[in-house]
């Protein structure tokens, strides 16, 4: 027989703490900037962004912050890969007053029960005034 309250259903990743490591809630960090209310300031701000979109499975979004020459028709996520962390490796430009610039990082994951890494060394550009994702840098 089973606990009361044993059992529990997945966490929302939207409510508590950002997916992106920021510390913040997603609420106050890449909530507003999903919701389209608040800009990425930097490209490493857009590349967490973009990794909380992962998370939170908003395809919508990582569409909207792909540059549009090199943007998919769509995008479908595995809602079976859970993002569990993202490590920030280093980033050249990409700042305030900078118009490109590249973020390289390793997310970590979990798909059917093992866990997994993807690595990316990202460029980033400004395209109508705000920051977008162009593509990987190969290597």
């Amino acid at each position: 027989m089973a606990k009361r309250g044993a059992r529990r259903s997945a966490a929302d990743p939207t409510e508590g703490p950002c997916p992106c490591g920021s510390g913040l809630p997603y609420a106050d960090c890449c909530g507003p900037i999903h919701r389209g209310v608040a800009a990425a300031a930097t490209a490493e701000a857009l590349m967490r962004s973009r990794y909380s979109a992962f998370a939170v499975g908003d395809a919508d979004y990582l569409l909207r912050s792909w540059h549009s020459t090199t943007r998919p028709p769509r995008l479908g996520l595995d809602p079976g890969t859970r993002w569990t962390r993202l490590e920030v490796l280093d980033a050249d430009r990409g700042g305030l007053f900078d118009t490109e610039g590249t973020v390289a990082f390793r997310a970590h994951y979990r798909e059917a029960g093992r866990p997994g890494t993807v690595a990316e060394h990202s460029r980033f550009v400004r395209e109508d005034g705000r920051w977008v994702y162009l593509d990987a840098l190969p290597g």
